[in-house]
């Protein structure tokens, strides 16, 4: 994903169809510095973890 697209969904704070790894998750907050997103998987809220804004996607 790209990192406007990435900003993007977080400023709407819209449920759009992003997935890291196969799994679906929302995205928290982007830290366009380091081009990293803080997310949780939408099946597991209490799994946060920051990952490489890159490696989402969109569906």
């Amino acid at each position: 994903m790209e990192m406007q697209r990435a900003k993007q969904i977080v400023e709407a704070g819209e449920m759009a169809n992003v997935y890291y790894n196969d799994e679906e998750v929302y995205i928290q907050h982007i830290d366009e510095q380091n081009e990293m997103a803080r997310i949780f998987p939408l099946q597991n809220k209490d799994n946060e973890q920051d990952v490489p804004v890159r490696n989402l996607t969109e569906k």
